[in-house]
Order: C-alpha cells, then sequence, then structure tokens
C-alpha cells in the first residue's frame, strides 16, 4: 500500500468517525481571500489526486484568462480541518495545478516554494501569526458601527477591559473552543487597544501551516460572527479614531535537521540575545522594508493605520501602537521589530489585511537575502521612539515606511529581491495594485467637499 493510499484511507476513517460528509476545497486568490468548492466527502479521493477545477479567469490576480486551461484545487491532506460551527464540513487547503503542473501564480504554490529554497540552505521558517479584528455591524445607509450589543465599549482606552470582553464573551468563546479542538493551542484571547477590536493568539508553526492556519482563522471568525449577528472584518482601519488592525508577525529560523532555534545566542554583545544569523536576516528585513510594506501592507486603507507624525495618531487611546519607523530594538513595542526575547522577534507593522502566503514568502526573501549578503542592522535602537521627531530620526539615520500604497509599490517595482520571492505573481500583483490605488485616487470623498467646497 502507498504512503498516499494509506493517508486516504486513514482520512476516510476519520470522516466516519467525525460525521464529516461534505468537503471545502480552498484556496486564496491573489488577496488572500479564500475560494472554495464543496464538494462530497466521498470526492476524497478525487479532490487530492485530480483536484477541484476552477475557472481562473474568475479569480483575482491567476494569471489566467477567460480561455485559459482549468485550475486544479489538489488538496493537502495535512490540513484537514472539521469546521466547528457547521457540522458534517472539513475544509482542506489546496494548491493550484494547471495541466499536472503547479500553478505558478498560486500564492500557496509560491510560499511552497520559497520554504524549500529556505530548507536548502538548512533552514526552516517557524512563524506564529496574531490576528487582530473588529466585530461591526453594517447600517441601511453603508455607514459602519462597532458590534456593541450592551453598549458598554465605549472607553477611551479599552484595551484589556473587563466589560468590553465580557460583552463579546460568548462569541469568543466559540472562536476558542472551536479551534482547541483542532489542535492550535489557543494561549490567550484579549479585548485590543481599539473599541471593538479583539484578538485570539495561536501557537507559532511551521510558516505554511501558519499560513493555512491564519486563512481559516479569518474564514471561521466571519461565520462566526455572523451567528451573533456581526461581521468580523480584518480591514486594517475601519475607524478613522481607533487604532487599526495587525497581524504582527513573531518569527524564527531553525535548523532544518535538529528543530534548533538558529536566532538564539545568550552570549550576543548586544544583549538582545540574537545570533549573528538573526542580525543578517533582520539587515535584509530592514534593508528591503519599503518594498517589503506593499505586500505587507497592500490596501489602500492599510496605510490609514501606517501614518507617522503627532497629528496623527489616530486612535482615541493616544497610541497606534504602530511603529512606521524602519528600525529595531529591545522589547519596546515603538519598534517596527521588536526582540520579545532572546531567539524571538516580532514585526509590528504587518496588516491583518495581509495575504499571509505572499506576505510570508516576501519576508522570506528579506531575511535570506540579508543572510547572504551577510547584512548588519547596526545596533538596537532603545527608548521610546514615538517621543523622538522626525528630525531627530532622520539624524539618527532612521528612515520611515512608505505612507501610501502607491508609495510603497514604487519601492516595489524597483526591488528585484522581494519581486522575485513573488515569482510571475509579483506582476499580477503590481497591476491590479495600481487599479485599486488609481481607483480610489479617482474618488472625491466628503472630507474634500468639507474642506474645499466653499473655501474660496
Amino acid at each position: 500500500m502507498s504512503q498516499l493510499e494509506a493517508k486516504l484511507n486513514a482520512l476516510e476513517g476519520r470522516f466516519q468517525t467525525d460525521g464529516i460528509t461534505y468537503l471545502l476545497i480552498q484556496f486564496v486568490d491573489i488577496h488572500g481571500s479564500a475560494k472554495v468548492k464543496l464538494v462530497p466527502a466521498k470526492a476524497l479521493r478525487s479532490a487530492a489526486q485530480a483536484g477541484a477545477g476552477f475557472a481562473g479567469g474568475a479569480v483575482w490576480g491567476s494569471g489566467q484568462g477567460p480561455h485559459s486551461h482549468d485550475m486544479c484545487a489538489r488538496i493537502d491532506l495535512e490540513t484537514y480541518t472539521p469546521l466547528s460551527y457547521e457540522a458534517g464540513v472539513a475544509r482542506f487547503a489546496a494548491d493550484l495545478y494547471v495541466d499536472e503542473s503547479p500553478h505558478p501564480y498560486c500564492p500557496r504554490v509560491n510560499l511552497r516554494q520559497m520554504l524549500a529554497r529556505a530548507r536548502e540552505l538548512g533552514f526552516v521558517f517557524n512563524v506564529g501569526i496574531e490576528p487582530e479584528f473588529f466585530l461591526v455591524t453594517k447600517q441601511a445607509d453603508g455607514s459602519v458601527q462597532g458590534w456593541d450589543p450592551h453598549g458598554v465599549d465605549d472607553l477611551s482606552k479599552p484595551c484589556y477591559d473587563f466589560k468590553g470582553i465580557s460583552a463579546a464573551l460568548e462569541f469568543l468563546r466559540a472562536m476558542n473552543d472551536g479551534l482547541e479542538t483542532l489542535g492550535w493551542d489557543v494561549y490567550q484571547t484579549d479585548h485590543e487597544d481599539a473599541n471593538f477590536q479583539f484578538e485570539i493568539n495561536f501557537k507559532y508553526a511551521e510558516a505554511l501551516t501558519t499560513a493555512d492556519r491564519f486563512t481559516f482563522f479569518r474564514m471561521m471568525a466571519g461565520q462566526v460572527a455572523r451567528r451573533f449577528g456581526a461581521i468580523a472584518t480584518f480591514m486594517a482601519k475601519p475607524f478613522a479614531t481607533r487604532t487599526g488592525s495587525g497581524a504582527h508577525l513573531h518569527y524564527h529560523l531553525a535548523d532544518a535537521r535538529s528543530g534548533t532555534n538558529l536566532f538564539v545566542d545568550e552570549s550576543d554583545p548586544r544583549g538582545l540575545g540574537l545570533s549573528r544569523l538573526a542580525y543578517h536576516f533582520l539587515g535584509g528585513v530592514l534593508a528591503h522594508a519599503p518594498a517589503l510594506c506593499a505586500v505587507t501592507s497592500p490596501t489602500v486603507n492599510c496605510y490609514k493605520r501606517l501614518q507617522v507624525g503627532p497629528a496623527l495618531t489616530g486612535s482615541r487611546s493616544g497610541f497606534t501602537w504602530v511603529p512606521a519607523f524602519i528600525s529595531y530594538g529591545d522589547n519596546n513595542r515603538t519598534q517596527m521589530l521588536r526582540v520579545c526575547e532572546p531567539g524571538h522577534v516580532e514585526d509590528r507593522t504587518i496588516s491583518s489585511a495581509c495575504n499571509p502566503y505572499l506576505a510570508i514568502a516576501a519576508y522570506l526573501g528579506a531575511g535570506l537575502d540579508g543572510i547572504a549578503r551577510r547584512l548588519d542592522p547596526g545596533e538596537p535602537n532603545l527608548g521610546n521612539l514615538y517621543e523622538v521627531g522626525l528630525a531627530a530620526m532622520a539624524e539618527r539615520g532612521i528612515a520611515t515606511l512608505p505612507q501610501s500604497l502607491s508609495a510603497a509599490l514604487d519601492h516595489f517595482d524597483k526591488d528585484s529581491v522581494i519581486r522575485n520571492a513573488l515569482g510571475p505573481i509579483a506582476g499580477e500583483f503590481t497591476r491590479l495594485k495600481r487599479d485599486e490605488w488609481r481607483e480610489y485616487h479617482s474618488q472625491v470623498e466628503s472630507w474634500e467637499l468639507q474642506r474645499y467646497l466653499n473655501a474660496l
């Protein structure tokens, strides 16, 4: 019996035990939006070997037109995910194939290729993501309000507030309980810095697994929230006066054979507990940060979250918690890259609206380039960067991240390392994101009418 046959037999046994009668075969488009087909569970073998067919021209960024051969989504058997909120249904993440070959425009296929490149160098990229999101309701006039059924989530500093989290406890418990049945090792949940904003944390894993989980997390949150009359939105900044939503990336490189964390060095003369390899990786991330930003903050709205300057805090609490400075430092949340503990780095700039497969692939590409070129990020920045003026920042050689999608794309277009990390997807990404910016920039907003209509 082949290994594949053994796995298929085992899964069919689990279907019987778990009562699974339907499968969601799922991939993502270039934006990271989940796309699916619902098939009977009896189609498992076909889904694993031939795949479910999709018309690529109907999907953003697929590199296909209406004349193209079918994209076939072949499930990854290791991603079996029973839906706690929909009895009898399980989800499988899938890789796209065209004419029996991996489709290079599939974000998951692309990330696999980047991870294989890292493994050839002896590395495994371990990643954790902290997904922040808002619970909102949409009004008849199209406006959005926070989901606050008991009218208690109205503090100026609502972070960790007992009343705020209690109002959403049923939703949060449903999410936590469902994720625990999947073995994700959920370890904490909290009310975030903005009203109606929450975060659920689960244990890190190898990068592909984490990207799959973040994708499913967004799917699950949307469906569970709907049962409570709410929308779970991962839009970066749905409210102008409240903190935006990030997907803080925690990571380290591990030895491909032993699993040992290669970022740890307790004898680090800089006192952060990082190895020389880690510093080279960070050097690459910082060197490519402006271009990387286009992928990790890929929407027009993301840049409402990344603004700098005292007049643009955009938060009732007084802090954005989003450092838009290209810097690294100690366990300090005013840095782009925070060294939480020896061998453990967090990037706080990543948007919750990112495509995790593309973001992680680009990120890994930047870090590996830093290792190849032995880049040094310089000495760590200490203290509160929020209190350092922009002029003083410039004197210290600390640049800022791009302040618009258009500016980030300008950097992306010139950065061969980040573009190569996305393969042919880079061309589609640029085209679609330029179109998004032009469409946004052609709109006349209410702020403009209020500001200029009677100004002269």
